[in-house]
């Protein structure tokens, strides 16, 4: 694909939603689409290892499962105070959904929307298969946890409990106006640094292997291709290899975060 357009062209053509609608009604389908379709395999999949369940000597799979199951118990219980039986469900959600679609971007960038393109007929048919690329994604998730953090906040500590966090935090009676801005800055501050940080690495990353594709589609060519083509394989590798730990790590940190802002709504004395 990359031979065919240009580089800015190439480029412009992969970071573009496939949308329908218009202004605020806007909806980028790929997106949703590929989110939904991840969030379903979490489900098939559970659904059927919850029918499978062995107790005496469990498979290789199940082995893996709970240890995911573990890992994510051990981070709510240390970053967690006291206990809701929600926390863990919505941490491991978020860890196993964030991270499937983080994995979509180790897919070669051209296969996906080559094959969407060979099945529309429209060779100019635009599929961005990342979902965690679109910004529209990773707001709506940190917009999500927001809720729950200001209806725990309120359910723990109250209304007034609520109010009083913005009136006299965090320098007192004597500087309410300063204690507003400065806790309403802080709360805000909240989901959009899980929204742009997902976004941002995963933006990164994709554009990394958008310019590795970029070696093979139009650089080599005739005998150049015998010093571009492993050049570009090398890095591929070598991008995907580290790429792996960065949406491990990602996943790992919006989990561990909402936790963590989770746990701070629950605390009567913050």
């Amino acid at each position: 694909m990359a031979e065919k357009m240009g580089t800015v062209e190439y480029i412009q053509h992969h970071l573009t939603n496939n949308t329908i609608g218009e202004g605020f009604w806007t909806f980028n389908v790929d997106t949703i689409v590929v989110s939904a379709l991840l969030g379903a395999l979490i489900i098939f999949v559970a659904a059927r290892l919850g029918k499978q369940l062995e107790t005496g000597t469990p498979g290789g799979f199940q082995n893996f499962v709970e240890s995911i199951l573990d890992f994510v118990a051990t981070n709510v219980r240390d970053a967690f105070p006291g206990h809701n039986p929600l926390i863990a469900p919505l941490a491991l959600t978020i860890f196993i959904w964030v991270w499937l679609m983080n994995f979509m971007d180790l897919i070669p960038v051209d296969l996906l929307p080559l094959l969407f393109q060979m099945v529309t007929g429209d060779s100019h048919a635009y599929l961005k298969v990342v979902p965690t690329t679109d910004l529209n994604t990773t707001l709506a998730m940190s917009v999500t946890v927001f809720a729950l953090i200001l209806f725990y906040n309120i359910k723990i500590k109250g209304v007034w409990g609520f109010t009083k966090m913005f009136l006299f935090h965090p320098f007192g009676k004597f500087f309410i106006p300063v204690n507003i801005v400065m806790t309403f800055i802080e709360e805000i501050s909240k989901p959009l640094s899980l929204a742009l940080r997902l976004f941002g690495n995963m933006f990164a990353g994709e554009l990394v292997f958008l310019l590795i594709a970029l070696i093979g589609g139009t650089l080599a060519v005739g005998a150049a291709a015998l010093f571009w083509a492993p050049l570009q394989v090398l890095l591929d590798l070598g991008w995907l290899i580290f790429h792996l730990l960065v949406i491990t790590l990602q996943a790992f940190i919006f989990m561990v975060l909402t936790i963590v802002y989770l746990g701070m709504a629950h605390d009567e004395g913050h």
